[in-house]
């Protein structure tokens, strides 16, 4: 049975993890939530690393913690990829790797050079980790954590400490992970582009325990999610088709319309999620020719939150998806949107964040 069952309280003297949670072993399941919601202790929960927990926790069904007593972390099938990596400084990268090996971890059918090669490392196996950037000692570190083949690899927040351009080419070697080797992961993080690219599951924590779990696009829609997690307009996802490429772009297709965005990697027919601001959607009451932006929408007002600083949230239908906008008061009024009302979303090409989930 794969499932991770989970049955969790763990008290510290001002918080209190309280988790109830029978999460699906496949794929990426993404922990989210704002700063001190409990997601790191989650983890270490899991991992058999907070001997203070109390509960239950069945994975694939061998009993990690429960009335039969508790596995220490050793004993859990599991691989940690922390946030810095720790790596082991005395140890060259092919030593690192070859660590779970010789220090009594499950042997399995992961291969040494086919991880290897997998995320890139031929070229680092004699260099120490000193000599190595932030990025690379990351990749040693996932690559060490699939090396003693787990059932289950926790990951958190492994890229919060790379620059954007770092984590854009991490973020697809991470993304194959399970289907490569079979192994899922639960994988904590705090950045809203890694929870719109990898997450097949989302759980949202909020004061230490688990307030919703869906789709990456269900949890952005929540209408109190910008309160439970701290973020200011973090935005929707959009789910779209790759439709061609063409002249450095990408258009992909999404009822009732297309779009085109910055060229994207992937195949025809690809679905991809894209990631808009309300703030980047500008709203019109005709179709506009005769200016430089290119994605035109046709959309419905579905409702107006009006906010203290003279701005108004609109949420928008398109199609069986949904949008927003951030507006003036002033907008409002001179475009009379209300609830049912047909308009135009208008949204440029350059400020479209995509990622292609093959």
């Amino acid at each position: 049975m794969d499932r991770l069952e989970l049955d969790i309280k763990l008290d510290r003297d001002d918080f209190r993890l309280a988790i109830r949670e029978s999460l699906d072993l496949s794929g990426i399941t993404a922990v989210f939530g704002a700063n001190g919601s409990g997601k790191t202790s989650l983890l270490r929960v899991i991992a058999g690393l907070e001997p203070a927990a109390q509960g239950h926790i069945l994975c694939r069904g061998e009993e990690w913690q429960g009335p039969n007593g508790n596995l220490r972390p050793e004993a859990r099938a599991i691989g940690y990829v922390f946030q810095e990596g720790r790596l082991f400084s005395h140890l060259d990268v092919q030593g690192n790797l070859q660590f779970p090996s010789k220090h009594g971890r499950r042997s399995g059918p992961i291969d040494f050079n086919d991880t290897v090669e997998a995320l890139e490392l031929e070229q680092l196996l004699a260099r120490f980790p000193a000599a190595l950037s932030g990025g690379e000692r990351q990749r040693v570190a996932i690559a060490r954590a699939l090396l003693a083949n787990p059932a289950l690899l926790l990951m958190d927040e492994p890229l919060s400490s790379l620059d954007h351009v770092r984590k854009r080419e991490l973020m697809p070697k991470i993304k194959e992970l399970p289907a490569r080797y079979g192994i899922p992961i639960v994988y904590v993080t705090h950045d809203i582009d890694e929870l719109v690219y990898l997450a097949d599951t989302v759980i949202l924590l909020a004061n230490g325990t688990n307030v919703a779990r869906g789709s990456a696009r269900e949890i952005l829609e929540r209408s109190d999610f910008e309160q439970l997690t701290q973020l200011e307009e973090p935005g929707l996802v959009l789910e779209a088709q790759i439709a061609t490429h063409a002249d450095g772009l990408t258009i992909v297709t999404l009822p009732p319309g297309e779009m085109r965005i910055p060229h994207i990697a992937g195949e025809v027919g690809d679905t991809i999620r894209l990631r808009i601001n309300p703030r980047d959607v500008i709203l019109a009451l005709q179709p506009l020719s005769g200016i430089s932006i290119r994605n035109c929408l046709a959309v419905t007002v579905i409702s107006l939150d009006h906010r203290n600083d003279n701005q108004v949230l609109v949420s928008l239908a398109l199609g069986d998806q949904s949008l927003k906008a951030r507006v003036t008061q002033d907008a409002v009024r001179e475009l009379d949107l209300q609830e049912g009302k047909p308009i135009y979303a208008l949204i440029k090409t350059v400020v479209l964040d995509a990622f292609a989930v093959r």
